[in-house]
């Protein structure tokens, strides 16, 4: 078992937790309800409080703030906690707040996601495993973000909105609806442009599967009848697609977010 290391002009705090093979870098503060799992590595400047609790592996850089109260002018200093998986990547400026009474009490972060320079999780939220915030990602207190997703740089969610497995949001989008699983938004505000072609072709994802998604895609936001119809005819065609039906079960359980759609001049 390694030992942890600790820069001499670095604060813990009485009560903190660390694992074995910890490294806290120089002018750092640890928070006393703080627990760092083995193999953490803050690098240098970064500030975790709070009860917080870092999954094994992550790695958190110069500024980053990470625990602090939310930003919700409702807290009232309740005891709420923020819990980040392992083998995250937090970048320089990066801040992810724990919950809030009005929201469950806790912030929920997966294993292997990156967050980047400038990009913020507030109170609440639920983030998925190897999800990717590129710089400057914003997204509002209570939101849902399924595993696999990638939110484009400058890009902002709503409040309570979801964004599901495997999905992708455009750089500079502006989502105030619920995106689909596979799906991919863009623009300002956002609208469905299609699937994640590219992300399902990364990873994995076979010929045939695609081609499935695009055909249910197709149906599913035709012109013809409603939503609720085109749903039932999918869920027939495609009643042992593994993947359409996690769509489907997507819009079915809905959010507070009505659904993005295609632009009607889409074509789509």
């Amino acid at each position: 078992m390694g030992e942890m290391t600790t820069h001499p002009t670095a604060v813990i705090e009485a009560g903190a937790k660390l694992g074995a093979d910890v490294k806290v870098g120089p002018y750092c503060v640890v928070g006393s309800d703080v627990t760092l799992d083995d193999g953490v590595e803050l690098i240098s400047h970064a500030v975790v409080a709070g009860h917080t609790t870092i999954g094994a592996g992550t790695r958190i850089f110069p500024f980053a703030s990470i625990g602090h109260q939310p930003q919700d002018l409702k807290y009232k200093g309740e005891p709420s906690t923020l819990k980040i998986g392992e083998a995250c990547i937090v970048r320089e400026g990066v801040t992810i707040n724990p919950g809030t009474k009005g929201g469950g009490m806790e912030t929920v972060v997966g294993d292997r996601c990156a967050f980047l320079a400038n990009s913020h999780v507030g109170h609440d939220c639920q983030v998925g495993d190897s999800v990717v915030f590129s710089n400057n990602v914003m997204l509002a207190g209570h939101c849902v973000v399924g595993n696999f997703a990638i939110l484009g740089g400058g890009a902002a969610a709503i409040q309570y909105a979801r964004i599901g497995a495997h999905a992708f949001l455009g750089g500079m989008s502006g989502l105030e609806n619920d995106l689909i699983p596979y799906g991919m938004a863009m623009g300002n505000r956002a609208y469905l442009s299609g699937l994640n072609i590219v992300g399902l072709q990364r990873r994995g994802f076979s010929r045939s599967d695609i081609h499935d998604l695009r055909r249910a895609y197709r149906l599913l936001f035709a012109h013809e009848g409603t939503l609720t119809e085109r749903m039932d005819d999918v869920a027939e065609e495609f009643a042992t697609h593994p993947i359409v039906q996690e769509i489907l079960e997507f819009i079915r359980v809905g959010g507070k977010r009505s659904l993005c759609t295609p632009r009607e001049s889409s074509g789509s």
